[in-house]
């Protein structure tokens, strides 16, 4: 395992560090590591990391999440209105919309089959997104209008709309029925998510003041309750649906909200945390991808990928009608939207495991967003967010 640890970290950062010189995003270095490394490839990555791949992806997620909430403020977000609501739902709705219209006609798959696929490939990755749009908020880009804050809070949602969803596709495919309270879900998982955030930020603020102690033991503590909110959702899964995500997201805002200062000395550790929390996260996002799903895909997957995206960057566009973003500003938030990683690496394979028909092209189309998404996303968001946004 520890081979296998200094492998990852090393050509991470080596990989990384290349692509930067190269004016290229560093996770394109950091999920190539992942591909070469994977057992598809060298089989470099001891078997025991593996194994628990997901619960570290999860965590370099609470991280960078956190770190979110910490750089966003309820004032910034109460600007933006009804804009950052529609994005929560309406990218991903017409990204799976154009995937049921395509993957039938492009792939030969029935609706259903369609719409799984659909609903894998429609979130939007935060661990590509975020970090960009914290360092945004930090360097004044777009802030006059709340536009990073704006992405920060739809991608964050979006994802649990989208599982939900995947949920109730996969289950109509498996039992041949799906419930309607699966789609109750949704509300109920994000407000209560909100709530166990709040509550959980508002008691550790109170715990702060009342007590003095180093801002490294504050971190490991909040460290501690969003891993604990995170078990808490997949205790409570099946029962009481609750989104540990966003509650570790408010938690961050309310901090922020609460106690200002402590909220900017935080961040700066959390920024620190990141740096090895990123390269584990996109090596083993790397390590999902099986290569030779995507050689195999041809050109009618890649063309549903691609088309799918220009369906999502339409949903954006439609959901920032009637705002005051001028065409540049637009155009950045339906790029800044189009990046995938995390969920369909988390994701793209349960449809093959559960011994669905679709599951070996579901995962091949996930696959291939991670391919094409990830690097054309984060490249274009890192050329041109300078030309697009203003700077205050």
């Amino acid at each position: 395992m520890l081979f296998s640890i200094a492998c990852i970290l090393l050509s991470g950062l080596l990989l990384g560090c290349l692509f930067s010189k190269l004016k290229l995003p560093s996770l394109l270095g950091m999920i190539l590591v992942g591909i070469i490394m994977s057992p598809y490839a060298l089989d470099l990555i001891d078997e025991s990391i593996l194994n628990i791949s997901a619960d570290l992806r999860q965590i370099a997620l609470v991280i960078i999440l956190t770190r979110a909430g910490l750089s966003l403020n309820l004032s910034d977000l109460k600007k933006v209105g009804r804009p950052a609501v529609l994005m929560c739902f309406l990218p991903a709705c017409a990204e799976l919309a154009g995937t049921v219209l395509l993957a039938p006609a492009l792939l030969g798959v029935s609706l259903l089959d369609a719409a799984i696929m659909g609903s894998v490939i429609a979130a939007v990755s935060p661990a590509v997104i975020v970090p960009r749009m914290i360092r945004f908020i930090e360097e004044g880009y777009g802030t006059d209008k709340s536009i990073p804050q704006l992405i920060l809070a739809g991608a964050s949602v979006d994802d649990v709309f989208v599982i939900v969803i995947f949920t109730a596709f996969t289950s109509l495919a498996s039992t041949g029925n799906i419930k309607a309270s699966s789609f109750l879900q949704i509300p109920i998982s994000i407000i209560l998510g909100i709530l166990a955030g709040m509550i959980t930020g508002t008691l550790l603020v109170k715990f702060f003041r009342s007590f003095h102690m180093r801002d490294s033991i504050k971190l490991l503590i909040i460290l501690s309750f969003s891993f604990l909110l995170i078990e808490l959702q997949n205790r409570l899964e099946g029962t009481i649906p609750i989104s540990g995500l966003l509650a570790i997201m408010s938690l961050g805002i309310i901090i922020n909200q609460k106690y200002n200062v402590l909220s900017h000395r935080l961040s700066q550790k959390y920024n620190k945390l990141w740096v090895a929390a990123e390269i584990f996260l996109f090596v083993l996002v790397g390590a999902t991808v099986d290569l030779k799903y995507a050689i195999s895909a041809g050109i009618s997957s890649i063309v549903l990928v691609l088309g799918a995206l220009l369906f999502r960057m339409a949903g954006v566009l439609l959901s920032l009608i009637s705002t005051p973003l001028n065409k540049k500003e637009k155009l950045f938030c339906m790029i800044a939207y189009t990046p995938k990683a995390t969920v369909q690496a988390a994701i793209g394979a349960i449809p093959l495991a559960m011994g669905l028909p679709c599951g070996q092209i579901v995962l091949t189309v996930a696959v291939l967003s991670i391919l094409i998404t990830a690097p054309l996303g984060a490249i274009c968001i890192d050329n041109l967010y300078a030309k697009l946004l203003k700077r205050c």
